[in-house]
């Protein structure tokens, strides 16, 4: 792992209310988050930078909205008319 070092202002940890360990994971997991929403990161590699497991990793996503699924609107449309199609020719 490499390190990263990151200089804030004095008076921020008790702006947010935060240890400096508290202020330093959450710092992480935005972080992952913001990379993670916009595709540089898998969720497994975010989970990693966040320092939580990737199930963790997708219940924060849900926690602060950030999509799980990043399809763009085309993709999206042909992916559910294939699921209606694979479905239609599913039923009896």
């Amino acid at each position: 792992m490499r390190t990263l070092s990151l200089n804030y202002p004095d008076d921020l940890e008790a702006a947010v209310r935060l240890t400096p360990e508290e202020m330093a994971a959450q710092i992480r997991l935005m972080a992952a988050l913001k990379m993670f929403e916009l595709g540089k990161l898998s969720s497994g590699k975010a989970a990693k930078l966040a320092g939580i497991t990737r199930v963790e990793f997708l219940e924060m996503c849900g926690r602060y909205q950030v999509p799980v699924y990043n399809y763009r609107p085309e993709e999206l449309d042909a992916e559910l008319r294939r699921d209606l199609e694979t479905a239609q020719r599913a039923r009896p």
